[in-house]
């Protein structure tokens, strides 16, 4: 069985390679800090607490105190958890007298967030 998945992991002895197509597609591969961007992006969809105020902001633009009251936490670990999404450029806030609403930074991270939930939903 372990003979079976190595041999799926590399390449036969007999392969040449593709070196001709290898130029390529590395003149066109992500530079280190695009890839770090979203490396980071992902990672921010790697916290259930994240994904879950995601899923409540795009349904609508809520307060601190509503996100509190819906998931069940206290003000200052929501608080810390926007601050994240908020410099990812994933939410936005806007000031209304002293409340703070937030929302999705733009229609992308709906476009994202739906077709991510819409795969781990597919059979």
């Amino acid at each position: 069985m372990e003979q079976s998945i190595n041999s799926a992991e590399e390449c036969e002895s007999s392969c040449l390679g593709t070196d001709s197509e290898l130029s390529k597609i590395k003149d066109r591969l992500i530079d280190d800090q695009s890839a770090i961007q979203v490396a980071d992006w992902f990672k921010a969809f790697s916290d259930p607490t994240r994904v879950k105020l995601i899923h409540a902001l795009l349904q609508q633009e809520l307060c601190v105190h509503d996100l509190t009251t819906l998931l069940s936490m206290g003000q200052s670990a929501i608080s810390h958890q926007l601050r994240y999404l908020r410099n990812l450029r994933i939410v936005k806030r806007r000031k209304d007298g002293k409340t703070v609403y937030y929302s999705l930074d733009d229609t992308h991270i709906e476009q994202i967030f739906l077709q991510t939930l819409q795969h781990t939903k597919h059979e």
